[in-house]
């Protein structure tokens, strides 16, 4: 009787350190994301900056800056509850400044496709590790009823 009380509180262990182990694995995948990343392009930078917030969530701000001004400024959670990792966005004088979520969808060969049909533009948007010091952020969707696709190759500062 005590072997077997014995060998169900092992098993009781192993199966609880498992479950916690994994608890945030979607998000874990993403690890490498965390970090300053900017495109240099001739009208201006774009930079994109992430952090570890907790366990369960990164934050992150992208911005476009021209020769010294911010033209463009959001702020970005990507965050996993159960088993579900989302993309929200926050992105001033759109949305009426409310925040937007992507569910992801896909996160094969290191690419991380996060999406929301509802969304009027983008609807898709894409994250691909290249290297350690490489990435392609990729927003699509359909925009006035035309596909269309904008990528930003960034590196890691």
């Amino acid at each position: 009787m005590k072997t077997t009380l014995g060998i169900l509180s092992i098993m009781l262990l192993v199966s609880c350190q498992n479950k916690s182990e994994k608890k945030f694995d979607k998000l874990e995948k993403m690890n490498w994301l965390v970090g300053n990343w900017e495109q240099k392009l001739p009208d201006g930078t774009l930079k994109e900056t992430w952090t570890k917030q907790n366990d369960s969530t990164f934050s992150g701000d992208s911005y476009f800056i021209n020769t010294k001004d911010t033209v463009h400024f959001e702020s970005i959670k990507l965050t996993q509850k159960d088993d579900e990792l989302t993309y929200i966005a926050t992105v001033i004088g759109q949305n009426n400044d409310e925040p937007v979520s992507f569910k992801l969808t896909s996160d094969a060969d290191n690419t991380f496709a996060f999406e929301n049909p509802t969304h009027d533009y983008p609807q898709k948007i894409t994250y691909k590790k290249v290297n350690e010091t490489s990435l392609i952020a990729t927003i699509s969707g359909k925009q006035q009823g035309k596909p269309t696709s904008e990528s930003y190759p960034m590196t890691k500062k």
